[in-house]
């Protein structure tokens, strides 16, 4: 978030699907780095998605000696933090307050990672607000009321992916110093024209796109998944 840099957007339907793939991408790209500091809304499939994208492996104890062990399951990592805004609306859909938790690791500590951020002082998704409405404001095909809009579910997801390159690339942002969210990663040195990213070359061979589909496809693989599949088969 401090480097307005847009990672991923998935056009569809809010299921655990889509917060898998939004869960993968995060992890895709933070590999080999900490667990990042992830602030969500109280979505549902959410904490499933991170769990089973971040989680690690808790083997259940038995309290006696006998009897059968008890089943694996997922736990956090001790370094991952997740924050979880919540609007509690009245039932006609008006706002009453809003209210934050943390939902893996301590509140405390989130707050402090978010003020060092430079993000605010408290658990927010303010960011992710304010980016709905740039996207509402510079694509007409997501206006309430339109003639621009897209029959096909496909089209909205390749135009929205255009807009991400270009918001990455292309626009500046005042709070950023006049830098594109790129620039504010070190990913280019420049301001990127929109002719100049026509002509970059983006053509991707098809043993890359095979290697990011098997990343994205191992990441998506619980722990516990996989401690069942390397699990040695018993011998009678």
């Amino acid at each position: 978030m401090k480097s307005r840099f847009l990672l991923e957007s998935i056009i569809g339907p809010r299921t655990l699907k889509t917060a898998l793939q939004l869960t993968a991408s995060v992890a895709v790209y933070s590999k080999d780095k900490d667990p990042p500091l992830i602030l969500i809304d109280d979505h549902l499939p959410y904490p499933r998605a991170i769990l089973q994208v971040f989680g690690g492996i808790k083997h259940g104890r038995r309290k006696n000696a006998r009897g059968r062990f008890k089943h694996p399951r997922l736990k956090p990592p001790a370094d991952l933090q997740v924050g979880v805004v919540k609007k509690i609306r009245d039932n006609r859909g008006y706002l009453l307050k809003v209210s934050s938790k943390a939902l893996f690791g301590k509140k405390k500590e989130i707050e402090k990672r978010i003020q060092k951020l430079g993000i605010g002082r408290k658990i927010n998704t303010s960011h992710m607000e304010r980016l709905n409405g740039t996207i509402r404001g510079q694509q007409a095909r997501l206006i309430r009321r339109t003639h621009a809009g897209s029959h096909l579910e496909e089209m909205l997801q390749y135009s929205i992916w255009l807009w991400r390159d270009l918001y990455n690339w292309t626009r500046i942002h005042y709070s950023l110093l006049d830098e594109t969210p790129a620039m504010a990663l070190c990913l280019a040195g420049e301001v990127w024209t929109v002719f100049k990213y026509i002509l970059y070359p983006v053509h991707i061979s098809d043993l890359q796109r095979r290697d990011w589909a098997e990343q994205r496809n191992n990441v998506l693989e619980s722990a516990v998944d996989v401690y069942r599949r390397n699990k040695a088969l018993p011998i009678s």
